[in-house]
């Protein structure tokens, strides 16, 4: 993207911002926690450059409970670098990772000049990265990365949002580590946030405002991790849900791995979600590598998905591992961690869903229909998305709306989905009832836990 074109976005995202939201009265920047050590169970970022991120209390992260706010500050709302009119708060908040442990997480509030704090959407951004620093909170801040670019266009989604008078959260779901593609963090993290945003006055929200959860692919595990959890980790926040929509899912990581195998463009999220999975749980990937998978993951250790994409044509897993480990169930520990993030293996959640998906892959160059599971997107498995729809049908929601778009492909979905999730949305808040796709949902696949490959 040439200096011009990022000018001229930059010029746009700003005016559609800014017509959204209008300057507030808020609280000067100000910390909770006074400085000092935390505990050793905290997962924060060591890289961060901004030590805002840093939870440094006197007392023991584990102390606080999930969604307690630790800092706060006020800042201009930045896209690309450039400040704009609209202020958002930021808060430093604890929640819990993905191993079950206290850990800080960082999140952002943007105040509609419509709004009165009744009614806010958390919205999920898409931002798929291995490096802390591209988060939607920190190019909010006025960082520039080019894996940050994504969080900077996605200003362009949240302004209608503004205009509608929804207060926006904008939650880092991939916490302070970057932990790419591991669902319950990102669910975790999103349920805290929500904790967050009503537990200090500098946002305006408040135990009674309404939430609606939106998110696509990456915003989409977010979003639909954090429905699923939400009734036994967050059950006060579960009864203010109205109602989640996502389009572009993950649901069965090791699926996605086998479909996107030598694929010409996305195949380079295989690692990447390796990465991120091991690095939630503690996994030394590396000891399973050989030298050409070491020097790719090496590659990608802090990459994002504009890395990624397309960089590795025809790259399969069989090129990157031991021959030993050249089916990847033959890692206890990998078949251990896909089954923890297989969201045919959480909770069903009990407020309605609009669920989208892609399915004509073959346009962004995945060809593969592996057996058991079928096409996708170009990255998301459509059978898997159908699938875990029907599932939730069958355990009690009624209320999910499925939409499958057989002509389009990941990227091409979402400027379609997009308005009609939003719309979808504001009927939930104004309490119409929600429409359902129950008993029309074609049939999808097995999502059963994997199981170990049997070696000799």
């Amino acid at each position: 993207m040439n200096r011009s074109t990022v000018g001229l976005l930059a010029v746009a995202v700003v005016t559609a911002l800014t017509v959204g939201a209008a300057p507030t009265a808020w609280a000067t920047p100000a910390t909770v926690a006074p400085a000092a050590a935390a505990d050793a169970a905290a997962q924060t970022d060591s890289r961060a450059s901004d030590p805002f991120y840093r939870y440094d209390g006197s007392e023991p992260l584990s102390s606080y409970a999930p969604g307690d706010v630790l800092k706060k500050r006020t800042l201009d709302y930045h896209v690309l670098g450039i400040p704009t009119p609209v202020k958002a708060v930021q808060l430093l908040y604890r929640t819990t990772d993905a191993q079950g442990r206290p850990s800080a997480n960082v999140t952002t509030v943007v105040r509609s000049h419509r709004g009165d704090g009744s009614k806010a959407v958390s919205y999920q951004s898409f931002y798929d990265s291995l490096d802390p620093e591209d988060g939607p909170s920190r190019a909010i801040a006025g960082k520039v990365t080019l894996g940050g670019i994504i969080a900077n266009v996605e200003s362009i989604v949240m302004a209608p949002l503004l205009l509608k008078g929804y207060d926006l959260v904008i939650p880092d779901t991939e916490g302070q580590t970057a932990e790419f593609a591991a669902g319950p963090a990102y669910g975790t993290n999103t349920l805290d946030s929500i904790r967050a945003s009503t537990r200090t006055g500098a946002t305006g929200l408040h135990s009674g405002t309404r939430f609606g959860l939106l998110g696509y692919s990456g915003g989409a595990i977010a979003t639909n991790w954090a429905a699923a959890l939400a009734p036994a980790y967050a059950p006060e926040v579960n009864q203010r849900l109205v109602g989640f929509a996502e389009a572009g899912l993950l649901v069965a990581p090791a699926h996605n791995l086998k479909y996107v195998d030598g694929s010409l463009v996305w195949n380079g999220v295989m690692p990447m979600a390796v990465i991120g999975v091991s690095r939630a749980y503690g996994i030394d990937i590396e000891r399973y590598l050989n030298p050409k998978g070491i020097a790719v993951f090496d590659e990608l250790e802090h990459g994002s998905i504009v890395d990624a994409l397309g960089r590795y044509p025809g790259m399969t897993w069989k090129d990157l591992a031991k021959p030993e480990y050249k089916d990847p169930n033959s890692i206890p520990a990998f078949v251990d961690a896909v089954n923890k993030v297989n969201l045919g293996e959480a909770a069903t959640p009990t407020v309605p869903g609009f669920i989208g998906q892609g399915n004509a892959g073959v346009l962004e160059g995945t060809f593969n229909r592996p057996p058991g599971i079928g096409t996708g997107d170009g990255v998301m498995v459509a059978g898997d998305v159908r699938a875990l729809a029907n599932q939730y049908c069958a355990t009690g929601n009624a209320s999910i709306r499925y939409e499958q778009y057989n002509l389009l492909s990941h990227l091409g979905a979402m400027p379609y989905w997009t308005p009609r999730a939003m719309s979808w949305l504001d009927d939930r808040f104004a309490g119409k009832t929600a429409p359902t796709s129950c008993g029309r949902i074609p049939a999808g696949n097995s999502l059963a836990p994997e199981k170990p490959a049997v070696t000799n």
